[in-house]
């Protein structure tokens, strides 16, 4: 399945979730709605590598690969999730996704810092309308 494909499935699936989110979020704490989310997730993924015989594969990953997507996974699952957990509780579900996924910004200027990726003229305008479409909503 090529590249643009499976990123516009996960782009529906990201933009039909935050519903069941805000819904599911109605009577619940959020810390306890990323508990379950999470323990949800590894439930399925863990089964996924176990009967695809990748367990194994885990042994071979690096102490430094594990380091680091273990900041990735305090970051983005628990810091940043129950960020969205708590807005989305609190807020307008169409109204922090929008924020939310302006997260590629900060994508865009910390890969340009500190994995030395180019910063094309496209880049920079395909940024600034990010940043025109928060202005609007705000």
């Amino acid at each position: 399945m090529s590249v643009f494909f499976l990123a516009l499935f996960g782009m529906i699936c990201w933009g039909v979730a935050p519903i069941f989110a805000k819904v599911g979020l109605h009577n619940t704490n959020p810390t306890a709605g990323l508990a379950i989310r999470t323990l949800f997730a590894a439930g399925l993924i863990s089964s996924w590598v176990i009967c695809s015989g990748s367990l194994s594969q885990l042994k071979s990953i690096s102490g430094t690969s594990w380091v680091l997507i273990g900041i990735e996974a305090i970051l983005a699952t628990l810091v940043g999730d129950l960020a969205y957990f708590a807005a989305i509780k609190k807020g307008e579900v169409s109204f922090v996704t929008i924020i939310m996924s302006s997260s590629p910004l900060v994508t865009l200027f910390c890969s340009t810092i500190f994995l030395g990726e180019q910063l094309t003229l496209m880049r920079v305008g395909g940024a600034l309308l990010i940043l025109l479409g928060i202005i609007l909503i705000m």
